[in-house]
């Protein structure tokens, strides 16, 4: 009889975040956008490419650097909330890397302050 054992792998991630993937950016007045830098390194021994950010709703943009990131170096992804509705947010951007499976869920969360 032939047993056959199949081991999984962990495929490596290709970054290291460097703070955590949900961020409490406090409290904000309405129609005073939100900004928030995520940073990460590139633990891949390849320049990495951010191929695409999608985000959970209109209400939120994002902004990232084209250029490759070497290994060992730094890059970054502004994500930002328009901040029109007073209340409560919890807003997040997917980030997907070139040649990589799988997305990175980054979170923004807060609170917007009633303009009146």
């Amino acid at each position: 009889m032939l047993l056959l054992q199949l081991v999984a792998f962990p495929q490596a991630e290709p970054v290291e975040w460097l703070q955590d993937m949900t961020v409490a950016a406090g409290d904000t007045f309405q129609h005073e956008p939100v900004t928030y830098t995520f940073r990460y390194r590139n633990l891949t021994d390849a320049p990495l490419i951010v191929d695409n950010v999608r985000v959970g709703c209109g209400c939120t943009a994002t902004e990232w650097q084209e250029a490759p990131v070497a290994p060992g170096e730094v890059g970054s992804i502004n994500v930002t909330y328009d901040a029109t509705n007073a209340g409560y947010y919890r807003k997040y951007a997917k980030v997907y890397f070139r040649g990589h499976r799988g997305g990175h869920k980054l979170w923004l969360e807060g609170f917007v302050e009633s303009a009146d």
